[in-house]
C-alpha cells in the first residue's frame, strides 16, 4: 500500500518523520532510481526505495521499552558535548531505539523508547493530546500558584494550555505537586511553575497516557507488553 515516504521511512526505523523529510530534501532517498520529492508516496512492496544507495531493511517488529531516566542524562542517542545519553542505558536491549519526546538534563522519570516512528509520532503530536503527569518538588507560594497553573498562560510569547495541578504534600520547606499536561512543549512544566512564582527543585515524570512508572528503579528499563503498546496507540 502506498504511503508518504517520510511516514514510511519513520515506520521502518530509518529516521523520524522530520529527519526523513530533510533526507529527502538532500536527495538521499530515491524511488525506482529517481530522486524522491517531498510529499511523494511509495509502496515498499512494489517500489525500489534506496536511502544513501542502500535498500530499506526488512521492517522490524515494533518494540517499545520504558526507561526510568536518571538526572544527568540527555534525551538523545548521542551528544556533541560528550554528556551521558539515554541510549547508553539501553545499549544492551538489542535494538536501535529512539526516545519518544524528551526529558531535560535535570529531569527524571518515565521515558519511552521505540523503533516505531508511527507510535512515537502518535504519542508526541499535540493533536493526540496524550497526558503526561509529573511529580514536582517546589518551593514558593504554592497556594497562590495552583490557580495560575490550572489556567491557560503565555510564557515568553509561547501559549501553554492549562495544566491540571494539585497539591500532593506540603512540607515545612517545600511542597510536592502533581502536574498533568498534554502539550509537552520544551521545559513546559518548569516554565509554567516559574511563571506561577515557584522554584522547581526536582521534576519526575510518573505517567504517560495509561502507563505509569511504578517501582521501576532509576537507570533501569523494561520491555512493554503487546497489551501496553496497544494501550499507547489508543
Amino acid at each position: 500500500m502506498e504511503e508518504r515516504l517520510s511516514k514510511l521511512l519513520s515506520r521502518f526505523g530509518v529516521a523520524s518523520r522530520r529527519q526523513a523529510e530533510e533526507m529527502i530534501r538532500q536527495g538521499r532517498v530515491t524511488v525506482n532510481g529517481t530522486a524522491a520529492q517531498l510529499g511523494q508516496k511509495a509502496d515498499p512492496a512494489q517500489d525500489t526505495i534506496l536511502v544513501d544507495g542502500s535498500p530499506l531493511a526488512p521492517q522490524p517488529d515494533t518494540v517499545c521499552l520504558m526507561l526510568h531516566k536518571p538526572r544527568g542524562y540527555v534525551t538523545t542517542r548521542s551528544d556533541e558535548q560528550g554528556r551521558p545519553c539515554v541510549a547508553d542505558l539501553v545499549a544492551d536491549c538489542g535494538y536501535r531505539l529512539y526516545p519518544v519526546g524528551r526529558l531535560d538534563l535535570n529531569s527524571e522519570g518515565l521515558l519511552l523508547m521505540t523503533n516505531d516512528g508511527d507510535l512515537a509520532y502518535h504519542l508526541t503530536h499535540p493533536s493526540h493530546a496524550v497526558e503526561k503527569e509529573y511529580h514536582v518538588r517546589v518551593t514558593g507560594p504554592v497556594r497562590r500558584a495552583l490557580p495560575v497553573l490550572n489556567r491557560d498562560m503565555t510564557v515568553d510569547g509561547e501559549f501553554f494550555q492549562a495544566a491540571r495541578a494539585k497539591l500532593l504534600h506540603a512540607g515545612q520547606d517545600s511542597a510536592l505537586l502533581s502536574v498533568t499536561i498534554h502539550q509537552g512543549k520544551n521545559r513546559q512544566v518548569r516554565r509554567m511553575c516559574k511563571a506561577a512564582g515557584l522554584t522547581v527543585h526536582r521534576l519526575r515524570r510518573v505517567r504517560e497516557g495509561r502507563l505509569t512508572l511504578g517501582e521501576l528503579p532509576s537507570g533501569q528499563w523494561r520491555w512493554l507488553t503487546a497489551e501496553e503498546i496497544a494501550l499507547l496507540r489508543k
